[in-house]
């Protein structure tokens, strides 16, 4: 009989791309009993009438293939939703493409204009999703850092990121992890880099109406010349509490909007109708919901940030999202960020992400955890609780000792 060949090499990117920190700091979160801030998904249910819409659209007989660019209410209510909210006139019919949830959506958009050997740029935190789908388009990443504790914007580096082969720059505004809202001023430096370089503009936007202390989100897309350059991505899990949903919708020019179509249909073609059924009544909710949203948030974050400051934690400002970033260095721990939330998992029972996650570059700063404030009070009360028992046991431990 001939010998088998041994099996060739799978994908390289893959293969050389480990379990993701989210994952890893979840299951030891299972492991230990402890108390989840580290991934992002609220721990109670969105608006009851988006909810019963989707469940109703269940059982009216329209359960085969949706339109391929999402179902005509949706995309409508997009549409309606980018008037009432900034001023943008879109064309539903043209100009919006739903998607299963946002990372298909920054996934799409990214495929719709990049070729191999295009340059990307980037800006560092970065969501961890952001940097292997450049990787595997062939595309080259190019990237800006911003540094805490102001995350301010580095004009000249960005400048520097942009050359003859820049194609995008994919921009997180409010921006996870760092809760900052990009400025009026720093929106216009990026616009201007991108007009000027023949450039597209992909605008993760997921958390756009969780903005905090008066800050309001800026798209892009609203600023001169802009329009027709940027895919603006919402995202329903972010917006209505409704994560496992995976509804994303991407507002983008008729020039654009047919190839990131083409890219959602080899992605994965639709979305469940009956969800983005219950999207499309949640995007003409009132006022009141969307200013609650924030409103209920905010009240979160300074909570968890109250209580992290109070246990000596160097708190930085979150101007949006759902994120604190807390510099551990004030406790006196030895190690780096990643055994810290390793450490506070197991000790504390309490799971954060470390900062450095969401840095590829060498030099990160290694001293901040990302604690997540989208959760019950009184889950809140119980992580600040816990992480006062555990200090107190670590002073306990010093006394001893000494």
């Amino acid at each position: 009989m001939p010998m088998n060949a041994p099996l060739k090499p799978q994908n390289a990117l893959l293969s050389s791309t480990g379990t993701t920190v989210f994952t890893v700091m979840s299951a030891l979160a299972v492991q230990h009993g402890a108390i989840n801030l580290g991934q992002g998904f609220p721990d109670y249910e969105g608006p009851e009438p988006v909810i019963r819409a989707a469940a109703e659209a269940l059982m009216d007989g329209r359960n085969q293939y949706p339109p391929l660019t999402g179902v005509p209410e949706l995309r409508e209510a997009v549409a309606a939703a980018n008037r009432r909210f900034y001023g943008l006139e879109i064309d539903p019919l043209a100009e919006v493409v739903v998607t299963s949830g946002a990372t298909e959506a920054l996934t799409a958009c990214l495929m719709a204009v990049l070729n191999p050997g295009d340059e990307c740029v980037l800006i560092e935190p970065l969501y961890d999703t952001y940097l292997p789908v450049v990787r595997m388009l062939g595309a080259v990443p190019k990237l800006v850092r911003l540094t805490p504790p102001k995350w301010e914007l580095p004009r000249a580096e960005l400048a520097a990121a942009f050359g003859p082969k820049t194609k995008a720059i994919l921009l997180n505004s409010p921006m996870n992890p760092a809760g900052k809202v990009f400025t009026a001023a720093e929106l216009a430096f990026v616009a201007d880099l991108v007009q000027r370089h023949g450039a597209y503009a992909i605008c993760d936007e997921v958390y756009e109406h969780l903005t905090f202390d008066g800050w309001s989100h800026i798209p892009l897309m609203t600023l001169p010349g802009m329009r027709e350059r940027c895919m603006r991505i919402g995202s329903a899990g972010k917006t209505f509490s409704l994560t496992g949903w995976k509804v994303g919708y991407i507002t983008a020019d008729r020039s654009i909007a047919p190839n990131i179509a083409k890219a959602h249909q080899l992605l994965t073609f639709t979305t469940p109708p009956n969800l983005q059924r219950g999207v499309a009544v949640g995007l003409v909710l009132d006022d009141s919901y969307f200013n609650g949203l924030s409103t209920t948030l905010q009240a979160k974050r300074d909570r968890l940030a109250a209580g992290l400051s109070a246990l000596g934690f160097g708190v930085l400002e979150a101007r949006g999202s759902y994120f604190v970033t807390a510099d551990f260095r004030p406790l006196g721990f030895a190690g780096d960020d990643v055994a810290f939330c390793r450490h506070i998992t197991e000790a504390a029972k309490v799971t954060a992400i470390p900062v450095s996650a969401f840095y590829d570059g060498a030099d990160a700063p290694n001293h901040y955890a990302r604690f997540a404030f989208c959760k019950g009070d009184a889950v809140l009360d119980e992580a600040l609780a816990r992480l006062a028992a555990w200090k107190a046991s670590r002073a306990e431990g010093v006394r001893a000792a000494g």
